[in-house]
């Protein structure tokens, strides 16, 4: 660690006797790495905690079907808007203290929800639960601050596969809870994990010394909200409002406008709450338009795989599974991640972290061409699941150690933070247009309309295409890093 002399915990720059002592007890790697891990698996979760009850929520909330799916889009949004943000207070006031916040808003969400019978509050809770999404970003960059180089690789992919192993470990666990208790005790579970992550961070995570000078760009935030809801709605809600609506038209082009504005401000802004300057070098750039198409490719399997397993088998299609089944052939997604994320690590170390990307691409896009012709039963979802989970878990393993070798070690939580975000773009895109597909490939069977065949192929090879994609673009990342004065915690690699 290096001890700053940018902005600290008081106003004269210096630490607190509390911190100072807490630097001189500091706990093992591990002990940090399993904290952060822990924490970014609770946060995930929260992303698949009302998955199971998305068909009852109009009547529990006494609404009607399109108002109900806010439920899932709020958090959605509130995770893709607040990640980059809190990245950029993180880097400013500390990552710690910001994880600390999220976490509480985490706890608070999930209060409003459970005492929530009504949409709107159900709304609110959400968002404040979309919020702690966040602390996976800023866990990456805390281990990059506080752990020793040669423990850094294999901490970072574990805390970066917490963003699927969370939710495909969580799903069968709410589906559980949703068939046989009320619903509201997935909020309360929510809360008593969120408090659990609450305690882990305060006692064992370090304070970083590490600081990032300036003021907090308020206008920027706003700015970068405003164009990313707009972009974010249009995509998200265009198959339900129309894409040709004056509301879809609106919200998207009048997004990519604030967005063009906003990057025009953020270059003559001394203090941006991201530096453009930095995320429009070539390393920078490449890898967050490969985390796109990793993004798009890990969600074809969360939203296509449980349709073909859930739908009914009158017409041949349909596997008929219950939701409870469906989530347990979809957890090896999620384990695969979380146990392949060492093996990922070392890849990185011997090979370079662009390897590893590359190979995990390459991993996803064989997975989905054979799913193309092999999804007519249970063990082929499973193959496909497990196969999807090796790819991304070495994908993910590589971006955040990618995005890091190339920012300076003041704006690793932002840039991370906006690595996320563009994730979450790539997985915006995929829900939609897999919705698209399926909804205009239906055959009406016993009065319930059945996703054909055909659906199914052309969402598996949609996958196979953007996989591969996402390998070309990653071929052309450099092969060598940065060295940033200050810090010497990512390794850099020579080759990969």
């Amino acid at each position: 660690m290096t001890d700053a002399t940018n902005p600290g915990e008081r106003g004269d720059g210096s630490l607190t006797p509390a911190e100072r002592k807490r630097l001189t007890h500091r706990p093992s790697d591990r002990a940090i790495t399993t904290t952060l891990a822990l924490t970014g698996l609770i946060a995930a979760f929260m992303q698949t905690l009302v998955t199971p009850i998305i068909p009852q929520l109009p009547t529990l909330l006494a609404t009607n079907t399109a108002d109900a799916t806010w439920v899932l889009t709020s958090t959605l949004l509130a995770a893709a808007i607040s990640t980059p943000i809190s990245g950029r207070l993180g880097d400013m006031y500390g990552k710690r203290r910001i994880v600390l916040v999220l976490l509480i808003l985490m706890a608070g969400g999930s209060i409003i929800s459970a005492l929530s019978n009504t949409l709107i509050p159900m709304i609110v809770g959400r968002v404040f639960q979309g919020i702690g999404l966040g602390v996976i970003s800023l866990g990456i960059s805390i281990l990059r601050d506080v752990i020793h180089p040669k423990n850094l690789g294999g901490a970072v992919a574990l805390v970066s596969a917490t963003l699927g192993v969370g939710g495909a470990v969580g799903l069968p666990v709410a589906a559980v809870i949703a068939q046989n208790f009320d619903y509201h005790y997935l909020f309360w579970l929510a809360l008593l994990l969120a408090i659990v992550a609450i305690f882990l961070v305060a006692t064992i995570v370090p304070v970083s010394t590490l600081r990032a000078g300036g003021r907090f760009d308020f206008v920027g935030a706003v700015g970068f909200a405003a164009g990313l809801v707009g972009i974010l709605l249009a995509v998200s809600k265009g198959n339900e409002w129309g894409w040709a609506s004056p509301v879809t038209l609106s919200l998207l082009v009048g997004g990519i406008v604030v967005l063009l504005v906003w990057g025009v401000v953020e270059l003559r802004t001394t203090d941006p709450l991201v530096d453009l300057r930095v995320a429009a070098r070539r390393p920078v750039l490449l890898t967050n338009l490969a985390s796109i198409s990793v993004g798009f490719a890990f969600f074809i399997t969360t939203a296509a795989l449980p349709v073909l397993l859930e739908a009914p088998t009158t017409t041949g299609v349909g596997l008929g599974q219950t939701l409870l089944v469906s989530s347990l052939c979809l957890m090896p997604l999620g384990l695969i991640m979380f146990f392949m994320s060492p093996v990922a690590a070392r890849l990185s170390n011997a090979r370079g972290p662009r390897t590893s990307l590359l190979l995990g691409g390459t991993i996803i896009a064989v997975a989905f061409a054979v799913a193309v012709v092999l999804h007519s039963a249970v063990w082929h979802v499973i193959l496909i699941s497990t196969v999807v989970g090796f790819g991304v878990g070495f994908a993910y393993a590589a971006m955040p150690t990618l995005i890091m070798r190339s920012v300076p070690p003041t704006e690793t939580a932002a840039a991370n933070g906006l690595n996320s975000v563009m994730r979450t773009l790539g997985s915006t895109v995929a829900a939609t247009l897999v919705g698209v597909i399926i909804s205009s490939h239906l055959v009406v069977s016993g009065g319930i309309g059945i996703p054909t065949t055909e659906a199914f192929e052309l969402v598996f090879g949609m996958g196979a295409g953007v996989a591969l994609a996402g390998v070309v673009i990653g071929a052309f990342i450099p092969r060598r890093g940065s060295r940033f004065p200050g810090t010497a915690s990512i390794p850099i690699q020579t080759r990969g």
